[in-house]
């Protein structure tokens, strides 16, 4: 800092003070600018004028650090098994000089084993999703020379685990970490604060507030996105009826016995709340002591007693395990509370 001071005469009555400053930019006066504040005393002696004296004083901006993370869109609905899933977040830096901002990623709640391959990509073209050309970037672990005021949209990607069920969910922070800018494709520095008294070169003032997994005044911060998983809950009952029999003819007398007919019943069920089920495949191998009906055949699509169904699925007589005749059917889309079934018929060897 340099002062310079100049003792006055007899000075009049009046005096005239001048002073001028540099205006602030939006993010705050550049760090390293130079300040000036000059000014100018005129004074008269016996009602003569004099020569003005003057003074300047010159002090340089300290570094403000201040970096902001948002979440974009949170909670994201996921589905079990679904891979490059994706949370949007803004990274701003809010400090007064150009900085390197450090990414980081942390689990803060939901089962570790049910979530991986945790990445960050830079969203080039600010849609909010990951698309070929970001995927061909690759992944990034830093934002490089990130000016004052800029934001800068990131991609935290996720792969969910086809272990994870419906209304699981999963934390996930981001922290950006301020560190010294200036050169271009080179890390910087962790920027600390600068202890002590202020000094004449540029001083650290970390001025960031507490995010989700950080301190105030710490040159970082946090924010949490959420995955939601949304998932179908589907339960399978398989049960049998016998139909008829030679003897006792049909129900409710009739019994399990060598060439006696039995329905066998296969519903499955999608619990309230859940995600919609599609491409619903079951596969049903017969056993060996039991020949498909053919004249009745295969039902699809029933309710959950195994009534109006329609005719569909098929039946492969070596298709199962071991050589073992199989059946097959395809249902249509089970909504959350709702149940289909598929119903065929049997003879007892």
């Amino acid at each position: 800092m340099k002062t310079t001071k100049q003792l006055l005469g007899a000075v009049s009555a009046f005096a005239l003070i001048a002073m001028s400053s540099t205006p602030a930019l939006a993010a705050g006066t550049r760090a390293g600018t130079t300040i000036t504040n000059s000014v100018t005393v005129n004074y008269n002696v016996n009602g003569n004028a004099q020569n003005a004296v003057t003074d300047s004083d010159s002090f340089t901006v300290d570094q403000r650090v201040n970096v902001l993370v948002t979440a974009v869109s949170t909670p994201v609905q996921v589905s079990p098994n679904q891979l490059n899933r994706v949370l949007a977040f803004d990274v701003t830096n809010l400090g007064n000089a150009t900085a390197d901002l450090v990414l980081s990623t942390a689990l803060r709640g939901g089962t570790a084993a049910n979530i991986s391959n945790i990445r960050i990509f830079r969203d080039t073209n600010g849609n909010g999703a990951l698309d070929s050309a970001e995927q061909t970037a690759g992944a990034i672990t830093s934002l490089d020379e990130v000016a004052e005021d800029a934001v800068v949209r990131v991609l935290v990607v996720s792969d969910i685990s086809i272990n994870a069920v419906n209304g699981d969910t999963f934390d996930v922070a981001l922290t950006a970490a301020a560190h010294t800018g200036g050169t271009v494709g080179s890390l910087g520095a962790r920027i600390l604060a600068t202890s002590g008294a202020n000094t004449s070169g540029i001083d650290n003032v970390l001025f960031d507030g507490a995010g989700v997994s950080d301190a105030a005044n710490d040159g970082a911060f946090s924010a949490q996105g959420r995955y939601a998983v949304s998932g179908a809950v589907l339960t399978v009952n398989k049960t049998s009826r016998v139909v008829s029999d030679p003897v006792n003819g049909v129900s409710p007398n009739a019994k399990a016995i060598p060439g006696a007919t039995v329905e066998y019943c296969i519903t499955v069920a999608n619990a309230a709340g859940a995600a919609t089920a599609t491409n619903v495949a079951l596969l049903d191998d017969l056993p060996a002591d039991v020949t498909y009906d053919s004249g009745f055949g295969i039902f699809i699509n029933g309710s959950a007693t195994c009534t109006t169904g329609t005719a569909g699925g098929n039946y492969a007589p070596t298709g199962g395990v071991g050589g073992r005749a199989r059946i097959t059917g395809t249902l249509s889309d089970v909504a959350a509370g709702q149940t289909r079934s598929l119903y065929f018929q049997v003879t007892i060897r």
